[in-house]
């Protein structure tokens, strides 16, 4: 395997402007599956800081009262006590939409005050395209004493309500609002990267450009002057960074973007779409399977290099996994959001007919998994984590971060060909929706046995709710079969209301981020 076949080179990127390296080697990259294995590191890393470390975060959404774990601390109290330590804490927060739009300005503002009020500095930070977001979740923490012990956690999971859930999937004690479909505590389910080594500077500098960046982090004078009456617009310069973490492993990473092309930020002028640059040469390159955990799977345009791939390669199966009901349920926001995945569903299964599956997941009490994951792994070669999604606002219109990464160490079992972390990456996942027992993950090396196993799995629970649902009881019945996996039905949509929502869904739900010549060839 060459890297350069898999990864971007710096001309690939398509931004002349960044300084990011291509990529980095010698890292140690590991997948934290589920929002309480995620806050349980955080905090045990947050509180190891010390006098002159160093704490800068980025996040959509912040809830100051979230608890990293069950007794605590919250977001807001582990980051103010390192602070209060002698830490450097530094904050870019979304400022976000109205609180009536089920956003989070209140609770990034809460957020943002708390640190303040212990010597931090947090950003509430509108500098971007309007009606876009700030959709970069990720935290850094470097020491000052001893570089081995940096990290970044880069993915899809923000410091908030609803996502310290785990394996069982009960749900978050600290729920945010959700259709009532999911129930009263939405079980989630979601994935974040630990980062060691050299990419850590590299996660570093993404946060200085951001903190860096001279524009003013509202237009709205309202705002501004209270941002200023709250501290909440200070941006003292960032302490000069140190050298790159020593190397901690033997993961390449690519660190891939999005930011749109409808403001000038001075690290990205034209904007950047490596996200989208990097999915079309990996799937370029797709031979057996593509394996796809996503929130969304919206948009034509972004569907194409998949469904290309499965009409060039007879043998390439692939694998989505989405949430069974939208995030949104009124009665034009749920269509709004069902609009692109309906378009999207058809083209991969008229390019790819019985070599595509689709599935969602329900608890072993039959409730909905939101799948908020942000996954995709490519033959048992290319892996990404990041935070984002299929569909045209995170290829083009919201600020995103991912993590690619291939493993230098090939993975001895058969079939041959597969590096260590993807596999790890795709089986771990893959045996947790099936409920398949440690001793049996390596069944799952094979992709056609493992395309097979997830129909099976399906199939079976299917089945077995159709007669539950015959004999209208839930006891006494036959036992329901292990697995967490439902084949997803395909979204209908009244002719009425897709016309309705169909302008909801074009300019708010995934507006398009690319310059008019983009998109008149549908290129990125």
């Amino acid at each position: 395997m060459r890297i350069e076949d898999w990864f971007l080179s710096e001309e690939e990127r398509g931004n002349p402007a960044s300084k990011l390296p291509a990529w980095s080697r010698g890292n140690e990259v590991r997948p934290l599956v589920h929002g309480a294995t995620y806050f349980a590191e955080l905090r045990a890393c947050l509180e190891r800081l010390g006098k002159d470390d160093l704490l800068l975060f980025a996040d959509w959404r912040g809830d100051p009262d979230e608890r990293l774990t069950p007794g605590g601390p919250t977001v807001g109290a582990a980051m103010a006590a390192a602070a209060e330590r002698g830490a450097i804490v530094r904050g870019l927060i979304w400022r976000s939409h109205l609180d009536l739009l089920r956003f989070s300005s209140a609770e990034n503002r809460h957020l943002g005050q708390e640190i303040e009020d212990t010597g931090g500095q947090a950003l509430l930070d509108t500098r971007t395209a309007v009606g876009g977001s700030h959709h970069q979740k990720f935290v850094i923490l470097r020491h000052d004493r001893d570089a081995t012990r940096d990290v970044a956690f880069v993915g899809g999971i923000d410091l908030c309500h609803s996502r310290r859930d785990d394996a069982s999937h009960q749900g978050d004690p600290q729920p945010a609002p959700m259709p009532d479909v999911y129930g009263p505590r939405p079980p989630w389910h979601d994935v974040q990267a630990a980062v060691r080594g050299p990419a850590v500077a590299e996660v570093e500098q993404v946060f200085c450009e951001r903190w860096e960046d001279p524009a003013p982090e509202t237009r709205d004078p309202v705002r501004r002057l209270r941002d200023h009456l709250g501290r909440l617009d200070d941006a003292p310069p960032l302490p000069r960074p140190g050298p790159p973490p020593p190397p901690a492993g033997r993961h390449n990473v690519q660190l891939l973007r999005t930011y749109p092309a409808r403001r000038g930020y001075p690290f990205a002028p034209d904007g950047e779409r490596s996200i989208a640059h990097a999915y079309r040469k990996v799937l370029a390159r797709a031979r057996s399977l593509i394996y796809l955990e996503d929130q969304y799977l919206w948009s034509t345009d972004v569907i194409e290099p998949f469904a290309r791939a499965l009409e060039r390669e007879p043998g390439l199966r692939m694998i989505v996994i989405v949430p069974r009901h939208p995030d949104q349920d009124g009665w034009l926001a749920g269509p709004a959001s069902l609009i692109g995945r309906a378009d999207a569903l058809r083209r991969l299964r008229r390019a790819g007919g019985n070599r595509v599956a689709i599935y969602d997941l329900e608890n072993h009490q039959g409730t909905p998994v939101y799948v908020h994951a942000k996954v995709c792994v490519v033959d048992d070669v290319w892996a990404a984590i990041g935070s984002d999604n299929v569909n045209l606002r995170s290829w083009t219109y919201d600020s995103e971060l991912s993590c690619a990464v291939l493993d230098e160490e090939e993975d001895p079992r058969p079939p041959a060909g597969a590096l260590r972390f993807a596999r790890d990456l795709r089986l771990t996942l893959m045996a947790e929706h099936l409920d398949l027992p440690a001793e049996r993950v390596d069944e799952l090396c094979d992709p056609v046995a493992a395309f097979d196993a997830f129909a099976r799995s399906a199939a079976a629970l299917e089945s077995w709710h159709e007669s539950v649902a015959s004999d209208g009881r839930l006891s006494g019945g036959p036992p329901r079969p292990p697995g967490r996996l439902r084949p997803h039905p395909e979204p209908r949509l009244s002719r009425v209301r897709k016309l309705l929502a169909l302008p909801m869904y074009r300019f708010a739900v995934d507006p398009d981020g690319r310059p008019p010549a983009l998109r008149r060839t549908r290129g990125f």
